[in-house]
């Protein structure tokens, strides 16, 4: 397992490394005339030839990339070309808060998928059929929507919870649950409609195996067939479609923040982004790099656990 992880480790290091390389590439070849952006139209050319050399806009593209990737070693990420501020604290002020919901998100779309999924699994008829039409909406409304009608109808019409803003844990517990309780399920919503579908899937399947026929002629009860076999069968699968999902709702928090006018990564990576800001979204870049190859690796764990035979491979 120890070996396991160490290859996993490798191949996610050289896969951040080339992410940044393609990142940096890309951004530079569409920045433009980068110092004339930060300084104005009306700059001239002396002074943008002045900003590029204190840029190191002047050197070569791969020494650029080399010094920037040897800085970023160290933990330097350079400062923002338009605030000043190091991109180091900047991103790191932001991170704890996108992945408080986004991990929200993940953790309520877990459960409720599972719950779902293995009723429809087990009912089927009326309540598959219910499920399966909830799943299909869930599926064809766009997040940003469902924030908006979150937002009117909980946070304007009945001021249940706060319509924007952001409140930290440490501050006030209440606070923050009324701040994250409509973007978490703004989030959750597609999530759910995803994972319980490949819950349900995964556990008539499963529940089709002869281990299961078996099990039940020793006289198991249902429950604990399906509770204690059947998911632990399903649930690698259904795993790995939860591990895709908390990418994509690390994606759809760039828009759920814009519109609860959170304090996160993405609210940031919009602003980075719009004006060009490339030491700020070459950042970012890595921050999602890194968690996508943690996740990946925290699920294969998970389907290990699980699974036995997944060891082997």
């Amino acid at each position: 397992m120890l070996a396991f992880i160490l290859r996993r480790l490798l191949s996610g290091v050289i896969l951040i490394a080339v992410i940044s390389f393609l990142a940096f590439v890309l951004l530079y070849a569409a920045g433009g005339d980068i110092p004339r952006r930060i300084l104005g139209e009306n700059a001239t050319a002396e002074t943008v030839a002045k900003k590029a050399e204190e840029l190191g806009l002047d050197r070569p593209l791969l020494t650029q990339y080399f010094e920037w990737l040897t800085s970023a070693f160290t933990g330097d990420l350079g400062r923002s070309w338009f605030t000043g501020e190091l991109v180091t604290t900047s991103v790191t002020n932001r991170v704890a808060v996108t992945l408080s919901i986004v991990i929200g998100a993940t953790v309520i779309s877990a459960i409720i998928s599972v719950v779902v999924g293995v009723l429809a699994a087990r009912r089927g008829g009326a309540v598959d059929g219910t499920v399966q039409v909830f799943s299909l909406i869930g599926f064809a409304i766009p997040g940003f929507l469902i924030a908006l009608f979150l937002v009117l109808v909980f946070a304007i019409n009945l001021g249940w919870f706060k319509a924007t803003g952001y409140v930290p844990l440490t501050a006030s517990v209440a606070g923050w649950l009324s701040s994250v309780t409509l973007p978490i399920i703004a989030l959750s919503i597609g999530a759910i409609a995803t994972v319980t579908q490949q819950v349900r899937g995964s556990v008539i399947d499963a529940m089709s195996r002869d281990y299961v026929r078996t099990l039940r002629s020793r006289g198991l009860s249902t429950n604990s067939v399906v509770y204690r076999h059947v998911l632990r069968n399903a649930g690698g699968p259904a795993l790995a479609v939860l591990a895709v999902q908390f990418i994509g709702l690390l994606g759809g928090a760039v828009i759920v923040e814009q519109v609860f006018a959170i304090p996160g990564m993405g609210q940031l990576t919009v602003r980075a982004t719009t004006l060009g800001d490339i030491p700020v979204v070459m950042a970012l870049v890595i921050v999602f790099a890194i968690i996508v190859v943690v996740v990946n690796l925290l699920i294969d764990l998970a389907q290990a656990a699980l699974n036995p035979k997944v060891r082997l491979s």
